[in-house]
């Protein structure tokens, strides 16, 4: 216990005397600000969730319309329903090469702003959990000219705006607030986020108010100093560098895995398939339809090895590289993905398919998502479960999007969606009953067909 608890600083006494503590955590945040652009920010103890809520509670009041990337993260979700937002959702276009989503589709942002100029604000999430982004200037620009803000969640893009491989940051891009997680792709502790505005079109008090609402009054300070030595680190010429020499050895994995037998029908994906700034090049995914092999099979194997994978299902893996990766570390990832491939017995050859994360029909509505989760509810069994109107969240994790939403109605499929991914390997994430043998939903309405 003494070697996990050694780290253990409170900010309030720890990183400073009790009644200082929190100016001198403001001057840390005032130079964050600055440095990327805007003129609000805060650290959170409380991961990108904690930030993605704040935004949901700054934005707007209860009743208000949002327009929303059907590709949010549950967090982004019940921010709404704490916020008693009304989300408006907009479908992912999808790569129809690789089935990976690519980013917002415009013309249904366009459309979705067009049919509801009262919305208060636009939720993107940039770049999803496999590294695409949507032409996010092109989606300021249609949210700005109908005086919206724009709000991303960048919690996968700790990283982005320090080099110009890199997409950019989300307000160098010009939206008015980003959330990034600093633990996903840089040396922060776990749980260690960044909430930054621009204050045109947001309320700082509101924004302050906001965060305040769910944010522990116990912060750890550890988390907190990792966050501001990882903001520095991303201002300095080291990370320049280190981004440069991530770029060379994950363009090097591509090739070098592209080139072994057991992955030669593999798809894997290229920075260039998707454009200009819409991909983070330093995200590998291997998509192994075309190959019969088993990403459950091989994420097995991986986990023995000692390497454990960020994502795996059936038909795709995707370790995560960063940073804090070298040569050395990223060889050993490519020598024993390729020899755990070559021992594998293989299937024939699957197509490439969508996963239910990523379908563009959004489900109908019976009730605002709110309105859903307070609802009196039932547990029922799955085969009675078809029409009835959600009441808990349910999303596949990796990549945590919601295929269940409270409010809306279980067609037949949104189950075949969380069926596939069941079988796929994929862990079902936040359902009362995660092997899927009963739902809750609202109670007393028995039909929506």
């Amino acid at each position: 216990m003494g070697r996990v608890n050694a780290g253990d600083v409170p900010l309030l006494g720890g990183i400073a005397p009790f009644k200082d503590a929190y100016a001198f955590l403001a001057q840390s945040e005032a130079e964050a600000a600055a440095q990327f652009g805007a003129d609000w920010c805060r650290y959170s103890t409380g991961g990108s969730t904690h930030g993605n809520q704040t935004l949901a509670l700054a934005v707007g009041q209860h009743g208000d319309r949002v327009i929303v990337s059907r590709t949010a993260h549950r967090s982004t979700l019940l921010g709404l329903i704490l916020a008693g937002l009304v989300p408006v959702w907009v479908p992912a276009a999808v790569d129809e090469a690789t089935g990976l989503p690519a980013g917002v589709d415009m013309h249904e942002l366009a459309a979705a702003i067009e049919a509801n100029p009262d919305a208060v604000g636009v939720f993107l999430t940039e770049s999803s959990y496999v590294g695409s982004l949507s032409d996010l200037p092109a989606a300021v620009e249609l949210a700005h000219q109908a005086d919206m803000p724009v709000l991303v969640d960048q919690a996968w893009g700790a990283h982005f705006g320090s080099h110009p491989a890199y997409p950019k940051h989300a307000i160098a891009a010009g939206a008015d607030a980003f959330v990034i997680s600093g633990h996903k792709t840089l040396p922060v502790y776990s749980q260690g986020s960044i909430i930054v505005a621009k204050t045109e079109r947001l309320d700082p008090d509101r924004l302050e108010r906001a965060f305040d609402a769910s944010a522990t009054t116990s912060a750890a300070g550890s988390i907190l100093a990792s966050t501001d030595a990882g903001r520095v680190l991303l201002g300095s010429e080291l990370c320049t560098r280190l981004l440069d020499d991530l770029l060379g050895v994950v363009a090097g994995a591509r090739t070098r895995l592209r080139a072994a037998a057991p992955f030669k029908d593999a798809v894997i994906v290229e920075p260039s398939d998707f454009g200009p700034g819409r991909f983070d090049p330093a995200k590998l995914v291997i998509l192994l339809a075309g190959t019969g092999l088993s990403g459950n099979e091989i994420e097995k194997e991986m986990i023995a090895a000692g390497l454990p994978l960020e994502m795996a299902d059936r038909d795709a893996i995707i370790p995560i590289i960063t940073i804090a990766d070298d040569e050395s570390t990223v060889d050993r990832l490519c020598t024993e993905l390729i020899r755990i491939a070559e021992k594998l017995d293989a299937a024939p050859p699957r197509d490439i398919t969508v996963a239910g994360s990523w379908r563009s029909r959004i489900p109908v509505a019976a009730m605002t998502p709110r309105e859903a989760f307070f609802a009196p509810h039932e547990t029922v069994p799955a085969e009675s479960v078809l029409n009835r109107i959600a009441a808990e969240v349910i999303c596949p994790y990796p990549p945590g999007v919601p295929v269940v939403v409270p409010g809306e109605v279980i067609s037949r499929e949104v189950l075949d969606a969380l069926h596939t991914a069941q079988t796929n390997g994929v862990r079902i994430a936040y359902a009362s009953d995660p092997t899927l043998a009963t739902f809750q939903v609202v109670r007393d309405v028995a039909s929506c067909a």
